[in-house]
């Protein structure tokens, strides 16, 4: 057992003197990466380490942070109602528009690349335009509108199914599924955008070689050869899939206001702006949003483990 950590630490001490050695050798690179790297520090991970640090405090701005240990965690599971509306809300949000966002990106972006090149670029833009333009809001509130004017209403009462107009986005039952259609509807990204240029990046020969080989209709040539060749595009977009489902807030708070009726709208990140940026109770903002940073990771994990197997 001595002999064996004896080469162990032995092989260990080498490596390290290798890589140093290495690292000496390309001291150059790191001095070009160096701004960057600093950058990164300053802006990425030093406020997650601090916000971190702060969710084992009570820290209003005003006063020094006062250590807590895990009160905020206990308060936020235990006693906050108004979190554990949001968490679920938002859970419900990510399992239905992230999965289904992803999927229709991925659908979209094969589709529109069997189109000729001209027709292409233009249904690119088409179908990427809602997820950038700042009128997706307008166009849904009013469709939704809750008068006889609104377009759904009128429709509706045209066809005899309700008397009274319905208060969209007052009413609890209909404002969450709503928000999870605009989700949807500005879902096609940059995920989306990955996946054209992934799409374009396929050999072409791929295709001729798999036809000599057995491939024998377009899902086995989108199994075996396309979905291989995207793996990185594909978890790509669901890292992106995954953070646009867990931070949603814009769209429930312009449709259905902020706060929202019964908190039926609520989400975790409406939890902390409203802790963070009105209460300024930052020790407990932040303990919502390393939650929420940690939920995020674990499906990210998750999402990737299971997109490695695909061709497989």
């Amino acid at each position: 057992m001595g002999e064996y950590l004896k080469k162990y630490f032995a092989l260990r001490k080498h490596n390290a003197s290798t890589a140093w050695k290495k690292a000496k050798l390309a001291k150059n690179c790191y001095l070009f990466l160096l701004p960057y790297a600093v950058i990164f520090c300053m802006f990425y991970v030093y406020p997650v380490v601090a916000s971190i640090y702060y969710s084992f405090t009570y820290y209003n701005i005003l006063e020094s942070p006062r250590f807590l240990g895990l009160a905020n965690y206990i308060s936020l599971v235990l006693e906050d109602d108004i979190f554990l509306i949001g968490l679920k809300n938002t859970l419900v949000i990510a399992i239905i528009t992230g999965p289904v966002g992803y999927l229709l990106s991925f659908l979209f972006a094969w589709l529109i690349n069997e189109l000729p090149r001209a027709v292409r670029s233009v249904a690119v833009v088409v179908f990427y335009a809602p997820s950038i333009a700042g009128t997706c809001y307008t166009i849904f509130s009013v469709f939704f509108r809750g008068d006889a004017y609104g377009y759904v209403n009128s429709f509706l009462m045209d066809l005899g199914i309700i008397e009274q107009p319905i208060l969209w986005f007052v009413n609890p039952q209909f404002m969450l599924p709503i928000c999870m259609g605009v989700i949807l509807w500005m879902s096609l990204g940059t995920g989306f955008l990955s996946f054209v240029a992934g799409l374009q990046g396929v050999d072409r020969s791929q295709y001729e070689a798999g036809m000599v080989d057995g491939v024998k209709n377009r899902w086995q040539e989108l199994w075996y050869i396309t979905l291989p060749n995207m793996k990185p595009m594909l978890i790509f977009g669901a890292v992106m899939a995954i953070t646009q489902s867990f931070s949603q807030h814009d769209v429930c708070a312009a449709l259905c206001g902020f706060p929202s009726t019964d908190y039926a709208a609520h989400t975790i990140v409406s939890c902390l702006m409203d802790f963070g940026f009105q209460r300024f109770e930052m020790g407990y903002a932040c303990a919502i949003a390393t939650v929420l940073f940690l939920l995020m990771i674990l499906c990210n994990k998750a999402i990737q483990s299971l997109l490695r197997r695909v061709g497989t």
